[in-house]
């Protein structure tokens, strides 16, 4: 229930996660009896995956690793739904995403620093031997993980040059009661703000949040320049400031979201490098061990009913905040050079390795011009241009237009010694540039601008024909037909 103030008046509570779950309470599963956070829960999300239904999962008492009930709810498979998502950033369509958070992207606001007694994230405050993270309920989700993993947590460190924060979902291996491991990939701002400590021979101060709105979480992984603050895209996407607090280990110089559900603060000891991984990836496959850094844990706060999240790693919880996040910076860069750009999609069936872009009449070498721009983008291997009667958020649509209106000698661009994508399965390890394709599929244009394009008709039916077989369908139990 919305507060009042001393004149009665309705106070706006500020978006946390509980506000939004409370908000989508038919969305959320709650499965009718305990799962374990060692492989059962995640094994869950797959299968809903395979049923192609995406709820929110909450278990009020998940069973931990030694075989007891927990007493910290954790809520997993919050970000798996694209429609969800969209509903949390206040977008009625989830294919309107790109154009919607590209603007706004553009709209950044300001955070607010709110005192210690006003942040719920603090209520609790465990330091020394009582801040220890084996209390809390990690999931090991895939078999051949190296532990128990915090896999939603947001690292947030500064650059210790201008003070700007950077945040970044990193997992974290808990190492024991007061150490993770984590990986930063070489090319992350998180890193290179790591290494600028390092290199003064300090210790880079870290703070992990786990647990919030979910357009707080999608906002805070928008792409920015380096540096550039997060709390700002994050802001942008809730429309209002974003409120932060001091950390209680660092103070000013790493805040954190006031309105969170737990934080773990600690350091990057320079130079202390130990083994971490394998653990289950974005690309669907086991991610190497490799020697990464570590964090020496010094604090750990949470609200006094914190709730634990997780993020599926591999499934659709993972990949879909980071590509609706994409689509967006897709949209705003290429559509500022294409006006016929029309729409933007990263599916999920290519990972985060795959664009398809969507046009409307484009001048002659426009679609080109914006395919070459986007493959510019790190993590994109594959960018696809298509027609605006293609569905590009159904992959059987784009398939079609490849097979129909590409020739690979004249319609395939291929540019080499693009900036890889990390864990690229494909690449041997260590390797930093990649071969990227870029098709053209869209049909070809007039020879003048009164003209109809040169290509066949696409089969159809007659319009009231179809209406008619579709009321017929609904009126059907067609549970029991073959699907394939």
């Amino acid at each position: 229930m919305p507060s009042a103030d001393a004149e009665g008046n309705l106070a706006r509570l500020p978006p946390d996660l509980r506000s939004f779950l409370a908000e989508h309470d038919h969305a959320v599963f709650r499965p009718p009896a305990p799962l374990s956070v060692v492989h059962e829960i995640t094994a869950l999300q797959h299968a809903l995956w395979r049923a192609a239904a995406q709820p929110v999962i909450r278990l009020d008492r998940p069973r931990l690793a030694d075989g007891t009930l927990g007493a910290m709810p954790v809520v997993t498979n919050l970000f798996a739904s694209r429609a969800l998502c969209a509903a949390a950033l206040g977008i009625a369509d989830h294919r309107e995403a790109a154009r919607s958070l590209a603007q706004l992207a553009a709209r950044p606001i300001a955070p607010v620093v709110v005192a210690r007694a006003d942040a719920p994230v603090q209520a609790v405050v465990f330091q020394g031997s009582d801040a220890d993270a084996t209390r809390l309920p990690a999931f090991r989700q895939h078999v051949g993980d190296a532990g128990h993993y915090i896999s939603a947590g947001h690292l947030t460190t500064c650059d210790p040059d201008s003070g700007t924060d950077n945040a970044g979902i990193q997992r974290c291996l808990i190492r024991g009661p007061r150490l993770l491991g984590c990986y930063l990939t070489e090319i992350s701002h998180n890193y290179r703000n790591m290494r600028k400590f390092w290199a003064r021979g300090e210790p880079c101060p870290v703070a992990i949040w786990l647990g919030h709105h979910p357009a707080v979480s999608i906002g805070a992984q928008t792409k920015q320049a380096y540096p550039a603050s997060h709390w700002s895209a994050a802001g942008g996407t809730i429309g209002a400031p974003l409120r932060l607090v001091p950390s209680i280990t660092h103070g000013e110089q790493i805040m954190v979201p006031a309105d969170a559900e737990i934080v773990i603060e600690g350091f990057i000891p320079p130079n202390r490098l130990e083994a971490e991984g394998p653990f289950a990836e974005y690309t669907g496959y086991t991610g190497p061990q490799l020697a990464n850094p570590v964090i020496e844990i010094a604090c750990i706060t949470q609200r006094r009913d914190a709730i634990y999240v997780d993020c599926g790693s591999g499934l659709p919880d993972h990949l879909i905040p980071d590509n609706l996040s994409l689509e967006g910076s897709i949209y705003a860069v290429c559509r500022s050079a294409a006006p016929a750009l029309v729409n933007v999609h990263v599916p999920f069936s290519g990972r985060r390795y795959h664009a398809y872009l969507q046009f409307g009449e484009a001048r002659r070498g426009e679609v080109r011009d914006t395919l070459a721009a986007a493959l510019s983008y790190r993590r994109l291997k594959l960018v696809v241009a298509v027609d605006t009667d293609i569905d590009i958020f159904d992959d059987r649509h784009v398939m079609w237009a490849l097979a129909t209106r590409a020739q690979w000698h004249r319609d395939l661009m291929r540019i080499d010694g693009l900036t890889a994508p990390y864990l690229d399965p494909t690449l041997p390890r260590g390797w930093t540039t990649a071969s990227k394709i870029a098709i053209d599929a869209t049909l070809p244009q007039a020879k003048r601008p009164d003209a109809p394009r040169p290509v066949s008709p696409p089969n159809r039916v007659d319009t009231a024909a179809l209406d008619k077989a579709t009321a017929l369908l609904g009126a059907v139990d067609t549970r029991q037909w073959p699907r394939a």
